[in-house]
């Protein structure tokens, strides 16, 4: 119960932001009280579920470490309902010790910047400031494909993923991370590295009127300012309740679940959009 193992990430991201290098780290931590030389190490890596004690409850990660033949490099398969992963030679641990050993690696993979705004469902009124507009952040994500076509496809036991990228000095400096859950190959990974600096969001709705007994129209306005030197592509979630129907919108959209539409606003660099819509809804 006292060895146990995370997985850690790094994305690299190039200064374009259409690439990208991934480098997937192993720790392990030795607290058992014995050390180990020369070691084959395996690691299963899924959801187990596991009996726990009623008195003296112990946090189990859903991993575990064993320790029988190695293979020639690091390898993974599939085990029962989890994933195994083989170092492909002998390591050595020393105990309290912690180390790191390689995983996976893959280079100059595409990758896609997102913008996104995700609107909420109190958005029918701004209550506390009346006639002005309310304010959304602007969520900025990396996203990539786990396929071996780009190099990857290894399934990824969950972990944290730090990401990197290069300034104009040819420094790399630390732009965000996130967690990632169990990940099987060829499934898609979004990566929120935090809030975009110069690229803002603000709404309002416009108007709103009483068709008949229980049908609405309501007119959203919703303004888009880019500050970068290069044009984005925001993408706008809109929540929509009850049976619903789009009367006009300044933009494509599209109907991405029974009750919200995305629409994607295309913002030239040191510029602004302007995205207006208006639905009626029936309760």
């Amino acid at each position: 119960g006292q060895l146990a193992w995370n997985a850690d990430y790094v994305l690299t991201v190039a200064r374009d932001d259409r690439a990208a290098d991934l480098d997937g780290w192993v720790t392990l931590r030795n607290g058992s009280g014995t050390e180990f030389r020369n070691a084959s190490l395996q690691l299963v890596a899924g959801d187990l579920n596991r009996v726990r004690q009623e008195i003296g409850r112990m946090r189990d990660d859903a991993k575990s470490i064993a320790m029988p033949a190695a293979e020639p490099r690091m390898a993974q398969e599939a085990f029962s309902d989890y994933h195994l992963y083989t170092l492909g030679r002998k390591t050595s641990i020393n105990n309290n010790e912690t180390k790191q050993v390689s995983m996976l690696g893959a280079t100059n993979f595409p990758v896609q910047k997102r913008y996104l705004v995700d609107g909420q469902a109190f958005y029918y009124r701004n209550a506390q400031h009346p006639g002005a507009p309310l304010k959304d952040v602007v969520q900025v994500y990396y996203q990539f494909k786990n396929e071996a076509t780009t190099g990857l496809g290894m399934p990824m036991p969950a972990g944290v993923v730090r990401v990197y990228q290069s300034d104009s000095k040819g420094g790399v400096q630390f732009v965000g991370e996130d967690r990632i859950n169990h990940t099987p190959k060829d499934e898609t990974l979004n990566l929120k590295i935090g809030n975009a600096f110069d690229v803002v969001c603000e709404r309002k709705q416009t108007d709103f009127e009483k068709i008949s007994a229980g049908v609405y129209e309501v007119e959203y306005e919703i303004t888009l300012r880019n500050h970068k030197t290069i044009p984005v592509t925001v993408e706008v979630n809109e929540p929509i309740g009850g049976t619903w129907r789009m009367i006009r919108s300044s933009h494509e959209w599209t109907k991405t679940a029974a009750w919200a539409a995305q629409f994607n606003v295309p913002v030239a660099a040191d510029s602004e959009a302007v995205l207006k819509y208006r639905v009626r809804v029936t309760y």
